[in-house]
Parts: structure tokens; sequence; C-alpha cells
């Protein structure tokens, strides 16, 4: 065996060593990437629940869910149309006074609760019971059983006199009627009332979608 042959084996031997040290280097990566990618995959099952939940609470957030459930049983109300309105009237935050100086989860208007008080009994009656999540909602959902039996279970009626009074409401009907049509969502003269109507019934499907065992539905 010539020098050269000599040589030429000997890199031959050192390259052997190198080639496998590289294969099981790549090896190593492909595991560990694979590793990384398993890990990742259990992070997010556990932690999208909790994400989504949290998106959910923001978007389209539920609480006092046991008092609307009782009111709705004893009002004989749809539990997701009074979560519906909660939800454009306060966005389910307690301790709401609007400008009009509406106040709590349902923006009752003093007068409109005093009135509620008086029909209902409730001669204990005052203005700072209306921050207490369960009178607010209590009478909330009376109000809305009212205006429900008031406009012959008219859901688009009863909301429309919720946002914008009774007498608005009569008018609208009236007016309607004179022309020989239907008062529509569309047909409400008020814009924010239109808008209301629409808020409240698109928010009542997501709650009905969403929450239908918290709701007990």
């Amino acid at each position: 065996m010539t020098a050269r042959t000599q040589s030429a084996g000997r890199r031959r031997a050192v390259a052997r060593p190198s080639a496998a040290r590289r294969r099981a280097a790549r090896r190593r990566r492909v595991r560990a990437v694979l590793g990384v990618a398993i890990l990742s995959g259990l992070v997010a099952a556990l932690v999208w629940p909790l994400f989504h939940k949290a998106v959910r609470e923001i978007t389209l957030p539920l609480r006092h869910e046991d008092i609307i459930r009782q009111q709705a049983a004893k009002k004989d109300l749809d539990p997701s149309l009074i979560a519906g309105v909660i939800y454009a009237e306060s966005h389910f935050r307690d301790g709401q006074t609007s400008a009009a100086g509406a106040e709590g989860l349902m923006q009752l208007t003093p007068q409109t609760a005093r009135d509620i008080a008086r029909k209902s009994g409730g001669t204990a009656f005052n203005v700072g019971d209306l921050g207490t999540p369960q009178v607010n909602i209590s009478y909330g959902a009376y109000y809305l059983r009212y205006l429900l039996d008031r406009y012959g279970g008219n859901e688009t009626f009863a909301l429309a006199a919720y946002n914008g009074g009774e007498g608005n409401v009569d008018r609208w009907i009236l007016a309607a009627r004179a022309r020989n049509e239907a008062l529509t969502i569309d047909a409400i003269p008020f814009s924010e009332t239109r808008a209301y109507v629409r808020r409240v019934k698109d928010a009542e499907r997501k709650y009905r979608a969403t929450y239908r065992a918290q709701l007990g539905l």
C-alpha cells in the first residue's frame, strides 16, 4: 500500500465518525422540534379554553344568572331576554347611572321604579335600592312583563317602550295603522330606539345560544 493510499484511508476513517455525529445531531434536533411542537399543543389545549372564556366575558358577559333565572320564572319571561336587556342597558356593570338618572343593571329611572313599587306592593322601596342587583333585576323584569302584556306579547313594541317610552310607542302604532302599515323595527321613528331594539334582540339570541345551562334554558 502506498503512502497516498494509506493517507486516503485515514481520512475516510476520520470522516465516518464525523458523519455519524452529524446524523445523531440531526436526530436530536428533530426530536427537540417534535418535543416543542407537542408541548406547544398541550399548552394551547390547556390555555385556549381559558382564553376563550376571558374573551367571552368581555364580549358577552353574564353575571347574576341566579337572579335572572329566578325572576324569569317568577315573571314568566325568557331569561335570555332579561340578559339581553341588561347587556344593552349596562353591559352587566353594576352601579351604572345614566345622564337621565336611570340606575343599575337594567337602567330604571327613579320614577319608573316608584311606579313599579306602587303596582307591585313594594312599600318599603327607596331609590337607593336600585343599586342592588336583586331589586334592580326584579323591577326590570316586572317592567318587561308589564310591557309585554300591554302590547299583546309583541317583543318589539315592549322593547321600544322600554327605551323610548310607552307614549311614543302608542303614537307610532297609531300612525302606522293610519297608514295601513305594521310598526316594524325599521319603521320606528327614533334611530336610538331602532338600534336599541336590534341590540337587545341580537344579544337575546346570543345569550340563548351561549349560556343555555347558566340561564336554565
